[in-house]
């Protein structure tokens, strides 16, 4: 009942204040699996999508103020998709993977959106993990090699020298936290969606293989703010 409380109010126009709160809310909430079976159903999935900003594709990250929101509401989604089968199969049946991507495709190039980004390529990474067609859907509609690609890229500031070349900048400083774990995120999803890649049939797709193996490379000789996070980073 307390969760439902929490959805019907999510579900009104409130202050942003209000909503973070209700969200932190429902964030432990959902850790217990028994109190998410009453309340996992289609209709309380897509509130927390649209305060994600997951149920539009038009609307850009604009409004600052709206972030909180849309990071704790990506955070709820992760606990019920991994505590909740009914959640895993509803999230192929709401397309959540493919707004997931296109929420992806937004942060690219914008500032302060390194939480936003962490948690939508967590919560990619849980839906390949429990899911096998949605993993499917990622690899083979979506495009997942190249979106997972470009964001682990964008998180390790790769700067090219040649085509399959990344520059060498010993010099460099190490990530902060926040690329630190976007990069690890973006990692945990690739493989999951690479995994049943052992058989390459296009040119398009060797090349990005060959682009994605330059990345891992240069992954591989950056570090991270801590020794522990550089090595779970490897």
């Amino acid at each position: 009942k307390l969760c439902e409380g929490i959805l019907n109010i999510l579900e009104k126009d409130t202050k942003t204040s209000c909503q973070v709160a209700c969200l932190e809310a429902l964030r432990i909430l959902s850790r217990d699996k028994k109190v998410l079976v009453p309340v996992t159903t289609k209709r309380n999935m897509q509130i927390l999508m649209k305060l994600a900003k997951l149920d539009t594709v038009e609307d850009p990250l604009e409004r600052v103020s709206e972030f909180p929101v849309i990071v704790e509401a990506l955070k709820c989604l992760c606990n019920i998709i991994f505590n909740s089968s009914v959640a895993q199969k509803l999230s192929l049946e709401l397309n959540l993977a493919a707004m997931l991507c296109n929420l992806l495709q937004k942060c690219k190039d914008r500032p302060l959106v390194d939480d936003i980004k962490c948690f939508d390529l967590r919560l990619l990474f849980l839906l390949s993990l429990l899911h096998t067609d949605i993993r499917a859907q990622l690899r083979q509609e979506l495009e997942g090699v190249q979106v997972l690609t470009q964001a682990l890229e964008s998180s390790l500031s790769v700067r090219w020298t040649e085509e399959y070349k990344a520059a060498e900048d010993r010099d460099r400083p190490p990530l902060s936290l926040q690329e630190t774990d976007c990069a690890i995120e973006a990692l945990k999803a690739l493989f999951n969606v690479t995994l049943d890649s052992w058989n390459v049939h296009s040119k398009n797709e060797s090349h990005q293989f060959r682009y994605m193996a330059a990345i891992l490379r240069h992954c591989l000789l950056t570090t991270g703010p801590t020794e522990e996070k550089t090595e779970e980073l490897h």
